[in-house]
């Protein structure tokens, strides 16, 4: 396992998948290394790119609205991607570009140590659930697996194209909130 230091420099070095080629920034993760939560989305889009940050587009800024309404705090989570480069026009990773970028994000959880699991989208879904599952069949409900607490989500983007997923998302992120309380009294976070 590297430290963070040692994934960061493997992260900007890599070029296992063409995506490097591509990149304008690296985008490892954002927020608190030592959070119970951690949240994994696709991949960066076109705003993460420039940034070198997860979740700074719109999408994000709609994700940190619903944290912020939930009362979910920034020390509280972790925010990574199943892929650490732009796929080209917001594609989702081909299944060869996620296979050689997960190593970096089981890295990441094996040094986060997170309780709570939170798949943002049917990319993440099906890297870290089951890659036969459908995000509408099984969003909203906890799966408990190897000691994490995992609970598959819409990403944040499919609620910018369809507002009739606002609701459930917002059910399914209660679910989290309630279990993060749960876990921070239980672990003393």
């Amino acid at each position: 396992m590297l430290n963070w230091e040692e994934l960061g420099k493997a992260c900007t070095g890599c070029k296992k998948c063409n995506l490097g080629n591509t990149r304008t920034n690296i985008v490892i993760g954002r927020g608190n290394i030592e959070a119970p939560m951690m949240m994994i989305g696709e991949g960066p889009g076109e705003q993460e790119d420039m940034k070198g940050l997860p979740f700074v587009g719109p999408a994000g800024k709609l994700l940190d609205l619903l944290l912020d309404a939930l009362m979910i705090k920034n020390e509280d989570y972790y925010i990574a991607n199943i892929v650490k480069c732009r796929p080209p026009g917001n594609r989702a990773p081909f299944d060869e570009e996620a296979e050689k970028c997960l190593p970096f994000l089981r890295n990441q959880v094996a040094l986060i140590k997170p309780k709570i699991i939170v798949c943002l989208g049917a990319t993440a879904m099906k890297y870290i659930i089951d890659k036969n599952a459908k995000i509408t069949q099984i969003r909203g409900q906890w799966i408990e697996r190897k000691g994490y607490w995992i609970m598959p989500t819409f990403h944040p983007a499919a609620l910018l194209r369809d507002e009739s997923k606002k609701i459930p998302m917002w059910e399914d992120f209660k679910k989290v909130a309630e279990k993060l309380e749960e876990i921070k009294m239980e672990n003393h976070f």
